[in-house]
């Protein structure tokens, strides 16, 4: 049976402008719509959206399309990539259940052949821009018989099919970007599988790698210390003995080690980029780039609460230390070591497939 797939949006939004342009896939191969351009020169088109705090690329564009360029069928091809490109489908990824989140292999979401459709039941969690996607990519186990890792299938799935309830999950921070996701009877059909079934898992790691390489992470939290530096500089001192709060010392090492940090995680992301560019299949360096950028955006918040002081916890208005940055993203920053693979998952890909240590 034919899939039906999405119809474009109505509006113009800052991406699709960009799309317009084929920045958002430029080193997309030509043959799939891209310009075939080298990764570097998209790298650097991302840092430079990342710093400016841009819309860069979607989740369509960084993750979804190079997968379905991988392992999608001719059809998904010729009716997903080009709507892709142009940002007329928003995604989101249904991949983390309430009890599969780190042992993601261990998912419980089923779906049932059932002639030309697969019926799918269960519940996704953390969702996030679930109440405003139209597709979700969903994991689901196809085969509860098989070891863990080679009963799941990956499947593109309508957002607005019978059956699937979005509850958004306020955060501390007052938004509500997560989200749960229930199926219920969910009617998929068979031509959304994306690779083979029953062999999902390997289609959903390549899907993260594409995730977990991203420049994004470290490049908005130079942003923010360069900000942090700057108020610091201007800033009458709390106590008597200095001039500003960056003539505290402890304020000032502090400040260089972060700096030091970043220009060490904006490495590793070039070096993704550069194996890219060869042609080659970044894995366990993704991982190292991910886990060094969450894990240095959280730094960030917290030295920068600390340098801000009492005024960095206002949030917004009168009296909020550059515009309440340092709150919200102190807030923020919580989820980034958990989402695309949590620190401890991504420490053991970067110790079994980068320096062959043994299992634990």
């Amino acid at each position: 049976m034919k899939t039906e797939w999405p119809k474009a949006r109505e509006g113009e939004s800052f991406t699709r402008k960009l799309a317009a342009k084929g920045w958002l896939t430029m080193s997309w191969p030509v043959e799939h719509g891209g310009q075939g351009a080298d990764h570097m020169r998209q790298l650097v088109y991302n840092e430079e959206m990342a710093y400016n705090r841009a819309p860069g690329q979607t989740m369509g564009t960084d993750r979804v399309g190079p997968t379905i360029i991988l392992f999608g069928t001719d059809e998904q091809k010729k009716e997903l990539l080009p709507r892709i490109i142009k940002d007329e489908i928003t995604w989101c990824q249904g991949f983390s259940e309430p009890g599969s989140g780190s042992d993601l292999a261990s998912l419980q979401t089923r779906a049932i052949r059932d002639g030309d459709h697969y019926i799918v039941n269960g519940q996704k969690i953390w969702t996030s821009n679930a109440q405003r996607a139209d597709y979700i990519i969903l994991l689901a186990r196809t085969e509860p018989d098989a070891p863990k890792h080679r009963g799941i299938t990956y499947f593109l799935v309508d957002m607005k099919s019978p059956g699937i309830t979005v509850r958004p999950l306020m955060q501390m921070t007052g938004q509500a970007g997560f989200n749960e996701v229930f199926f219920d009877d969910v009617r998929v059909p068979a031509s959304a599988v994306v690779g083979e079934v029953n062999r999902g898992w390997y289609v959903s790691t390549a899907t993260l790698d594409f995730e977990r390489s991203g420049i994004g992470r470290v490049i908005g939290g130079l942003r923010t210390y360069e900000e942090v530096v700057e108020h610091a500089r201007q800033t009458p001192a709390r106590e008597a003995g200095g001039a500003t709060l960056w003539d505290d010392r402890a304020t000032r090492l502090a400040l260089a080690d972060i700096g030091l940090s970043f220009r060490v995680g904006r490495l590793l992301s070039y070096r993704v980029a550069w194996m890219q560019s060869k042609g080659m299949v970044p894995n366990y360096e993704a991982s190292m780039a991910k886990t060094l950028g969450t894990e240095l955006h959280q730094r960030m918040a917290r030295v920068a609460m600390n340098t801000l002081g009492m005024a960095g916890q206002v949030m917004s208005g009168t009296g909020a230390a550059i515009d309440g940055l340092g709150g919200n993203t102190y807030l923020s920053t919580v989820s980034l070591t958990i989402a695309a693979g949590t620190s401890e998952i991504n420490r053991n890909i970067i110790a079994q497939r980068g320096l062959g240590l043994p299992r634990g």
